[in-house]
C-alpha cells in the first residue's frame, strides 16, 4: 500500500520512539528506494506499546500505536501480517493495532 509519510509525522514518531532507546541516543529517519522517508524504531516501539497496552495502559499508548500505523503500512508489516491476522489472535494489543489498521485502510479507500 502506497502511503506518503509527512516530515511532521516522522518527527512525532521520533519523539515516541525515544522511549525505547538509551538517553542521548537518537534514531534516524531513513529514505526508502521510492524516495519517501520513514522513522526507524517504529516497529520496536509498537511491540513495546503492545506490551504496555496488554498491561492495561491506554490513552497515550493507544495514540502512539495509532500514529505508527501509516509507517507500518509503508514498511510492509501489514503485507506480512494482514490486519485480520492481528484481529484473530487473543492478544488485546495486537487486536487494537489490527482494528486501527483496518480503519486506516477504510479511510484511504474513502478518500
Amino acid at each position: 500500500m502506497e502511503s506518503k509519510i509527512s516530515t511532521q509525522h516522522n518527527q512525532q514518531l521520533a519523539q515516541i520512539n525515544q522511549k525505547i532507546i538509551a538517553d542521548g541516543e537518537t534514531l534516524p529517519s531513513v529514505m526508502l528506494k521510492d524516495g519517501s522517508s520513514v522513522q526507524t524504531g517504529t516497529v520496536a516501539t509498537m511491540l513495546h506499546n503492545i506490551n504496555l497496552y496488554n498491561a492495561g495502559q491506554r490513552g497515550t499508548v493507544e495514540t502512539e500505536l495509532e500514529l505508527a500505523i501509516p509507517t507500518l503500512f509503508k514498511v510492509g508489516l501489514f503485507d506480512l501480517f494482514v490486519p485480520d491476522e492481528w484481529l484473530s489472535d487473543g492478544n488485546s494489543g495486537r487486536q487494537f493495532v489490527g482494528r486501527k489498521a483496518k480503519e486506516f485502510l477504510a479511510n484511504k479507500v474513502n478518500k
